[in-house]
């Protein structure tokens, strides 16, 4: 009987523990919805929007963007550029960008007043068919709100970045609450009961539909990490660090170059795998190569439309031609000797490490552009469905929240569950630091200023 009494005092411990650690993981989970959501709806919104930018584009700039093809030869790269000065002689030419579709304008980039505008030449006739300011397009507001909620600066892309990884441990603690315990129905786990009304429908709105969209919301999170400030240079650093990334110096011929110049800092379109290459420099001359010597060297390097070509930034400096909106396998970066014409350095996706060439992949994934209309489906449905989450959480936390009250789960006074799992939120915390800095942030809070605070506290607790 004693054995039976241990056995029975033993389960009824292990019960309390289970129900302590789902109070406390549903506590950090509760927290983190509350905190983060209205930031997850505007990354949901505005990246579903930009995952169509090529449709958007072709229809809103539709007069800029094409022309009527004729069988007349386009014009040369040089003379569609002199037309492009014309228009805007006190703009200097940053980088030329050619399309693979006959009935596409020629794409000018230069400098205007402080800011980056295109430029559409017909490259049949030479007629410059109109111009835009870059950030001025719908497609690049959205693609700011998504990555610095509009305001911009280092704040607010940190900001972004938080949230992003906040939404992992939302996503863990999530399913960690909805994994079966000892129910064997399918109604409420992986279907939802729609016969149910109030708390119980909208938390199988919540729970079921997370459950299915899980994978896709991680996917679509960590595809999109690489850009980020804090965890894009860790990101970066593991590649470099352990020669999965780009070659240290895909050279042709020559010595490693003194420059410390990176190639996303004198050229546009640069795949996120070369972005950190050191730019070699021109050996010096009197006569640069042409525009069309550029595009020939393109061509026979079967580098594939669209790429953009970027001027020479001074004495050294050289073109570089780049390609990254398109599938993976099409990337390139080429930098090109001003003067000789000489390719000083050529990098394909196939020279890329395992770990560039995942992250390529997965960024191609990201923007709705590794395999086309379903890829941008799968990602809008994502996007879609992670707002519909925060709704029906919303939802469910207005129906049981009381009065006077913020109705979040109770605290577990087992301090032995809490703080094992404030290590495991710790450990996340080192994987990802500005989650890691956050919690210390509310730990500091939570102890010093809102315990202190009897009136808030109930409020809280």
């Amino acid at each position: 009987m004693v054995e039976a009494a241990n056995e029975r005092v033993k389960t009824k411990e292990a019960e309390q523990g289970k129900r302590a650690r789902y109070q406390v993981v549903w506590r950090w989970h509760f927290y983190a919805g509350l905190i983060f959501s209205p930031f997850l709806i505007i990354l949901a919104i505005s990246g579903g929007v930009y995952l169509f930018k090529p449709q958007i584009e072709a229809s809103l700039y539709q007069e800029l963007y094409y022309v009527q093809e004729t069988k007349e030869a386009t014009l040369t790269p040089s003379a569609l550029v002199a037309r492009a000065k014309e228009a805007f002689p006190e703009s200097p030419v940053s980088s030329v960008r050619f399309y693979d579709d006959p009935q596409r304008t020629t794409e000018i980039s230069m400098m205007k007043d402080g800011e980056r505008i295109s430029v559409y030449v017909n490259p049949y006739n030479g007629e410059v068919q109109g111009s835009l300011v870059n950030s001025e397009k719908l497609t690049e507001i959205f693609k700011k709100i998504h990555s610095e909620l509009w305001v911009g600066g280092t704040f607010a892309n940190r900001l972004v970045e938080l949230a992003a990884c906040w939404a992992v441990i939302l996503l863990l603690t999530g399913l960690y609450i909805w994994w079966p315990r000892s129910r064997t129905s399918i109604l409420g786990t992986i279907l939802p009961r729609f016969k149910k009304k109030g708390r119980v429908f909208w938390r199988d709105m919540h729970a079921v539909p997370a459950f299915w969209l899980s994978l896709f919301i991680f996917i679509l999170i960590a595809t999109g990490l690489p850009w980020t400030g804090v965890m894009g240079e860790q990101i970066n650093r593991i590649a470099t660090s352990t020669n999965t990334g780009y070659p240290p110096y895909a050279l042709s011929f020559r010595d490693k170059p003194e420059s410390t110049v990176k190639t996303k800092e004198v050229a546009d379109d640069v795949p996120w795998a070369t972005e950190q290459l050191t730019v070699p420099t021109s050996s010096g001359g009197q006569v640069p190569i042409s525009l069309e010597d550029v595009t020939y060297l393109a061509e026979t390097r079967e580098v594939n439309k669209p790429y953009t070509i970027s001027m020479p930034e001074g004495d050294t400096g050289v073109y570089t031609i780049a390609s990254s909106h398109t599938k993976p396998g099409d990337n390139a970066t080429i930098h090109v000797d001003q003067y000789s014409g000489a390719i000083l350095s050529d990098v394909r996706f196939h020279d890329y490490g395992m770990m560039a060439k995942g992250i390529t992949i997965g960024i191609a994934l990201h923007e709705g552009r590794l395999f086309g209309l379903p890829n941008q489906i799968l990602g809008l449905i994502t996007c879609l469905g992670l707002i519909g989450l925060i709704v029906s959480s919303w939802v469910m936390w207005k129906k049981r929240k009381p009065q006077r009250s913020l109705g979040a789960p109770t605290q577990v006074k087992d301090r032995k569950v809490s703080r094992a799992v404030f290590v495991i939120m710790m450990v996340m915390g080192i994987i990802m630091p500005l989650v890691g800095l956050s919690i210390i942030f509310i730990y500091f809070l939570d102890r010093f200023v809102l315990s202190k605070m009897k009136r808030l506290q109930a409020w809280y607790s």
